[in-house]
């Protein structure tokens, strides 16, 4: 187990990685050197041109626009909100709601960097490390942003609970969608009462959960979730890395993963193992949960309580 001290400064994300040393497990072994005969001829440039072109996945038609929500809106349940600790809508402003503050700032930055969309994994090595906390209360603060729609996809399709911690009603969702070329996948969004966040439940379990998401037809419902809409941001809720194949098959999808570590619990092997499965896929950032912070570090609610004009 990890030896921490309380930290003062830095966001959650910036703190973790001077925590953990985990750049080698991202990165992959060199291809060894390939010897060629002296009397073998090289080919010719244009012999390389006339090599066909991988085959690529059907682009969607030009002008194409994701559908909007069409599904009856459900209320959040605040009191259950409140009771898991999680952020409250338009509620104070507290330590915890300025962190999240950040962590979407740098998120967002990131994805303006990346150029792979705007679909983000939170993921962790093994459960009980609070990926779905901070999912949820990542969903919660990206809300807030004006002119962005948030869909947080429960795709822990295991152990499904964002719908529930949140107060509403699962339907249909997304294995459904995989499963069943008839279901649009559109049609299974949960709106919510937070105009800006919607949620896609996982759906019905099956023994193929990690087939299904290595399909062409993922990426094209994705590609139909977000196309035309750049200011929709999807969150994934995966299962534990070390727990369950479709995680690392879902970050293939992704632009950026966030692993959640857990202070004075992630260990440092468990966190390489975990970091190994992404290499290769989306830029991976840890995000550091359960930290204590130092007396003389940010105590961002205090200053809002009092009320000053400084």
């Amino acid at each position: 187990m990890n030896k921490h001290k309380s930290l003062s400064g830095g966001s959650l994300i910036e703190r973790a990685t001077e925590i953990y040393d985990f750049s080698a497990a991202l990165r992959g072994r060199a291809a060894p050197a390939v010897e060629v005969p002296e009397d073998e001829p090289l080919p010719s440039p244009e012999a390389e041109m006339a090599q066909p072109a991988p085959a690529a996945f059907e682009a969607p038609e030009t002008g194409y626009r994701a559908p909007d929500w069409t599904g009856l809106v459900q209320p959040i349940d605040r009191i259950a909100l409140v009771e898991g600790g999680y952020l409250l809508p338009d509620g104070p402003v507290s330590a915890m709601s300025e962190e999240f503050r950040l962590l979407k700032r740098d998120l967002l930055a990131t994805l303006a960097e990346t150029g792979r969309g705007n679909r983000v994994l939170i993921c962790s090595a093994h459960s009980g490390e609070g990926k779905s906390f901070c999912a949820i209360n990542l969903a919660l603060s990206l809300a807030a942003e004006k002119e962005r729609e948030i869909l947080l996809v429960d795709a822990d399709f295991g152990k499904p609970g964002i719908p529930e911690a949140l107060g509403l009603t699962a339907g249909p969702g997304l294995m459904d969608a995989l499963a069943d070329p008839a279901i649009a996948i559109e049609d299974c969004v949960l709106r919510t009462d937070i105009l800006s966040l919607a949620v896609l439940p996982a759906g019905q379990r099956s023994n193929n959960d990690t087939e299904y998401l290595a399909s062409a037809r993922t990426e094209m419902l994705f590609n139909r979730l977000t196309e035309g809409r750049p200011d929709r941001i999807i969150l994934f809720d995966s299962p534990p890395l070390l727990a369950a194949s479709p995680a690392a098959v879902l970050a293939s999808h992704a632009a950026v993963a966030l692993l959640v570590v857990r202070a004075d619990s992630t260990t440092e092997g468990a966190l390489r193992d975990a970091a190994s499965l992404l290499k290769g896929g989306p830029q991976v950032k840890l995000l550091l949960n359960g930290v204590r912070f130092s007396t003389g570090g940010r105590r961002f609610g205090s200053y809002y309580a009092k009320g000053n004009a400084d």
